[in-house]
């Protein structure tokens, strides 16, 4: 699984750099105003920001519902029954 995330992030950072560079010629050749260029870029990255607390978020619950799935004991579980334990001493 982080295997897979890791490969959703490159695949998301090798797409920026490429729309970058695009709108960066667009801009060069005068197709698109600077301040527009900026403006689409920046608005790109917040969707994107976004989008990664949105996967992120996903990512965790799933994580939290295949732990609750198989019975694992978290760190929560495991502190109260240290607590319990080296209380009956």
């Amino acid at each position: 699984m982080k295997d897979l995330l890791y490969a959703g992030l490159g695949a998301a950072s090798i797409m920026k750099d490429s729309i970058e560079e695009e709108v960066k010629k667009l801009e060069e050749k005068g197709k698109i105003k600077k301040d527009d260029a900026k403006s689409f870029l920046e608005s790109l990255q917040k969707r994107g920001e976004e989008e990664d607390d949105r996967v992120k978020k996903l990512f965790k619950n799933t994580i939290k519902e295949v732990i609750d799935e198989l019975g694992l004991a978290t760190k929560e579980d495991i502190q109260k029954l240290k607590e319990e334990l080296t209380s009956k001493d």
